[in-house]
């Protein structure tokens, strides 16, 4: 009558544990973080980070966010400052007051109005685990002065 049933013990553990997809990490303005930073669940940078940025979940840096060095990620959402090199595994959207310099590698890209998009833009099909395929290249000169680039697909790219 008074005593605990494996059915309330059951509902009670599973109350108590969270998914780490749904967690939300947040790094708040005015905080900086320096080094390689890893997290499973979605990330909202508000502050700044200078270094590298792992994420098997979404990554968002907000009107106030700024990173600079290397970001990879399944999806990310760009409002703030980005320099670097960024691979996204699924969608990348850049958000009108996004600043972004730096290489980009994406499944999917939507750039909206009044972005500041310079970069250089590969799209690529993600591997099912979140990470981007990567291939070596080697730029050669022609005696032109014009630089060819070899892509993974087998075309050429072509840089003055």
């Amino acid at each position: 009558m008074f005593g605990t049933t494996k059915e309330t013990e059951d509902s009670k553990k599973s109350a108590v544990s969270t998914s780490p997809a749904s967690a939300l990490n947040a790094l708040v303005k005015g905080t900086a973080i320096e080094g390689t930073v890893r997290c499973d669940s979605d990330l909202r940078v508000d502050g700044a980070i200078k270094g590298k940025l792992s994420c098997t979940s979404k990554v968002i840096i907000g009107p106030t966010g700024a990173v600079d060095g290397e970001i990879r990620c399944q999806n990310a959402v760009i409002e703030g400052q980005f320099k670097g090199k960024l691979y996204v595994a699924e969608l990348l959207n850049v958000r009108e007051t996004a600043e972004i310099d730096g290489d980009v590698t994406t499944s999917k890209l939507v750039v909206q109005s009044g972005a500041k998009f310079n970069v250089a833009c590969k799209m690529e099909p993600g591997s099912a685990n979140g990470t981007i395929k990567h291939f070596e290249s080697k730029n050669t000169n022609d005696g032109t002065g014009t630089a060819t680039k070899a892509v993974a697909t087998g075309t050429t790219e072509v840089r003055n």
